[in-house]
């Protein structure tokens, strides 16, 4: 068994793109900006924001954090978002998701500008993704992707089972594992949760892709012999040994499917360190298209 190690493969991912930036900086060149929304006060979003900032700060990028009430309304968001798109200085940007319930998300997404969405989530990026055009794939999603190539996990005819469709993850994955090239050229099954006989299916599956969140859900006689597994689950749950008060859970029970797998990613230290890593790759991608279409 072999671990994916997202977080030594996110170092070497930023430590590329501070090699980049340094160089643009040498030709005089402006470095890349990325800006992020948040609305409200929801602590994992807040940390996630903060842990944006500091990796921009971290490989030379420029960085701009609003914060905005959790009272905000639709309106002000979208005055807010016309604001960023129209700034010629912002690179890319990202609202942080969940917003409060007084917001369409859905229409929130769709007011920014496809050239500036580094998450990936507008739906001319999103159709682009799945006509294997050059677009912004989603970060998670992008970062998996990374994982699979740089450990050189073989794809290609393989039956890859994805637990989850939401549009951020499981969806796109499901479209990325069947494209043509490396990684891909998988056979995919989405699975959720009207699938029934899940366990069958996914003892089937050469590559498991979980994003349910739903702690230790995947359980070892779920899962083949020598099966990867990719586990996007990312849970809070109540510890009291432990000083936070919690500890994060993924969607495998560890510490029994590692025992069968051939490749697995932890949780925390997997997954969830690529999304960051692919995001700035995501603004540097979106830096360069800008100077494309000005020359």
């Amino acid at each position: 068994m072999q671990i994916l190690d997202g977080k030594k493969v996110s170092e070497e991912i930023k430590l590329e793109i501070t090699a980049e930036v340094n160089l643009m900086k040498s030709k005089g060149e402006k470095v890349p900006h990325l800006a992020a929304i948040i609305v409200g006060n929801d602590g994992a979003s807040l940390t996630y924001v903060g842990s944006k900032v500091k990796s921009c700060q971290r490989v030379g990028f420029e960085s701009t954090l609003i914060k905005m009430p959790s009272t905000t309304s639709e309106t002000e968001l979208l005055k807010k978002i016309k604001l960023l798109n129209e700034d010629d200085n912002i690179d890319g940007f990202i609202v942080q998701l969940p917003l409060p319930k007084q917001i369409d998300t859905q229409k929130i997404l769709m007011s920014i500008d496809p050239s500036k969405d580094v998450d990936g989530f507008h739906p001319e990026n999103f159709g682009k993704m799945a006509l294997d055009m050059t677009t912004f794939i989603p970060a998670t999603p992008f970062g998996i992707l990374e994982l699979l190539e740089r450990y050189n996990v073989e794809t290609k005819g393989k039956h890859t089972v994805v637990i989850g469709r939401s549009h951020i993850v499981g969806r796109p994955m499901s479209i990325l594992m069947g494209r043509k090239g490396f990684p891909g050229n998988s056979t995919v099954t989405l699975t959720h949760s009207f699938t029934k006989n899940i366990a069958q299916i996914t003892t089937q599956a050469d590559i498991i892709i979980t994003a349910l969140g739903v702690p230790n859900y995947l359980k070892a006689e779920m899962v083949k012999d020598g099966a990867v597994v990719i586990d996007v689950g990312i849970t809070r749950v109540p510890d009291e040994t432990n000083e936070k008060g919690y500890r994060i859970t993924g969607d495998v029970d560890f510490e029994n499917v590692s025992l069968k797998a051939s490749y697995i990613t932890p949780v925390p230290g997997g997954v969830g360190p690529m999304t960051i890593a692919m995001l700035l790759k995501n603004t540097l991608l979106a830096r360069e298209q800008k100077l494309l279409k000005l020359k």
